[in-house]
């Protein structure tokens, strides 16, 4: 029976996914991914699934939103069991919800497979609570990126007030999400951090404030993750993940 399930492959490391999302790789017919998801997750299909690359990079889209809906319905159409694999969770900047709705009006069945999203994967793994006593009781997941044309004073000042902010697609705007954040009531002196390639072996972080971190993240690109808040002042004590010894190296 033809059904589509969007499937959250998690934030990068391959053993963060969900046990039942790694069930519905392993069944599938065809798996449309994204850039994100870890190669290792495809090993997982069966041999005859077929694999179709929905990837998209800032400004570089292999193919388009209305492509890949069609996709979607095409091959649940012909009778398949079809999984769209998003890195992250679905439905936290995922468009899942933009994919579910196109399922919704050709009247073809779907289910959601949550999972672990970035905003809280990546910061866990660099040592970052995006919660804790005494500093932070309210989190807020952003995106870094606004329409053509939107008011910018009007957008971030809804945010400054927000003990933790977790930002997505923030690298291009950095200057700019510091400077608006400053403007609105932030200190300039706010701790901050930029992770890059979060939960994998070539994770990196930039930590500062917010008035510094422009130039002390300056050598950081997508895909990146952007922190704001007193909880960063945590990570010097709590950074476990990039202390931990690298794997042997292959001598046979």
């Amino acid at each position: 029976m033809r059904k589509v399930y969007l499937v959250g492959a998690g934030p990068g490391d391959p053993e963060l996914i969900t046990v039942k999302g790694l069930r519905m790789i392993r069944e599938a017919d065809v798996i449309l991914y994204d850039r994100l998801v870890n190669p290792d997750l495809l090993k997982e299909a069966r041999p005859d699934a077929e694999l179709v690359y929905c990837g998209k990079k800032p400004d570089a889209h292999t193919m388009s939103q209305d492509t890949i809906n069609h996709l979607l319905v095409k091959f649940a159409n012909q009778g398949k069991t079809v999984v769209r694999l998003k890195g992250g969770d679905p439905f936290i900047f995922g468009r899942g919800g933009e994919e579910a709705e196109v399922l919704v009006q050709k009247h073809i069945p779907f289910e959601i497979v949550p999972g672990i999203t970035a905003g809280s994967a990546v910061p866990t793994y660099a040592g970052i609570p995006l919660t804790h006593r005494g500093l932070s009781t309210s989190v807020a997941f952003i995106a870094g990126v606004t329409k053509k044309g939107e008011d910018l004073d009007a957008y971030w000042s809804k945010y400054a007030g927000i003990d933790t902010l977790c930002i997505y697609m923030g690298v291009k705007n950095l200057p700019l999400i510091c400077a608006q954040l400053i403007k609105h009531g932030k200190s300039p002196d706010m701790p901050a951090a930029l992770i890059r390639w979060g939960t994998t072996e070539k994770q990196e972080t930039a930590v500062g404030t917010l008035g510094n971190l422009s130039e002390k993240a300056a050598g950081l690109r997508n895909p990146s993750l952007l922190i704001i808040g007193e909880v960063v002042k945590l990570r010097d004590e709590l950074k476990w993940f990039e202390q931990l010894p690298a794997a042997p190296a292959c001598t046979g």
